[in-house]
C-alpha cells in the first residue's frame, strides 16, 4: 500500500496531466495563483482517503485544514470556517479503507465546494468546477494507487 509521499506525487502528476490535457484542448488558461490552488487541493484530495487512520498523511492533511480555518476565521468567514470543520469531522466516523476508499466518496466528498458557493453567494458552476475537478482528480490517483478500480 503506498504511502503519503506516493500518493502526494500522484496527485501531483495525475493534475499535472489533467491540467496539460485542458490546456491542450483549449478549456483553460493557465494562471500561477489558480494553478498552485489546484494542485494543493489536488494533493489534499490525494491525502483525504487515509485521514481516518493515524499517518503522516493525515497530520499534513489536517495541518492544511487548520491553516484554511484559521485563514477563513481572520477574513471572518465563519460560515466558511463551520462548513470546512463539518466537513473535516466525517472521515473520523468509519473504519480505515471504509467509504473513503470507494468511488462515490470520491465524487460526493467535494461536491460541497460546488454546492455552498453556489447556494450561499450565488457563484456559478463553471467558475467553481476547476476546483471540484482538483480534488477529484487527486482522490481519484489516491484510489488508482490503492488499486480499488
Amino acid at each position: 500500500m503506498p504511502g503519503y509521499r506516493v500518493h502526494i506525487s500522484g496527485a501531483i502528476v495525475a493534475g499535472l496531466l489533467v491540467l496539460l490535457l485542458l490546456v491542450n484542448i483549449g478549456m483553460y488558461i493557465i494562471d500561477p495563483q489558480q494553478v498552485a490552488i489546484l494542485i494543493v487541493l489536488c494533493v489534499l484530495g490525494a491525502l483525504f482517503p487515509d485521514i481516518d487512520t493515524d499517518s503522516k498523511g493525515k497530520r499534513i492533511f489536517y495541518s492544511g485544514m487548520l491553516i484554511l480555518s484559521l485563514a477563513l476565521i481572520y477574513f471572518e468567514e465563519f460560515r466558511w470556517a463551520a462548513y470546512l470543520g463539518v466537513l473535516a469531522i466525517l472521515p473520523g466516523v468509519s473504519a480505515h479503507r471504509g467509504w473513503t476508499h470507494t468511488w462515490w466518496a470520491m465524487l460526493l466528498v467535494p461536491m460541497p465546494m460546488l454546492v455552498l458557493p453556489y447556494y450561499v453567494y450565488g457563484q456559478q458552476f463553471p467558475t467553481l468546477l476547476p476546483y471540484y475537478v482538483a480534488f477529484v482528480t487527486g482522490y481519484f490517483s489516491h484510489l488508482l494507487l490503492d488499486k480499488e478500480f
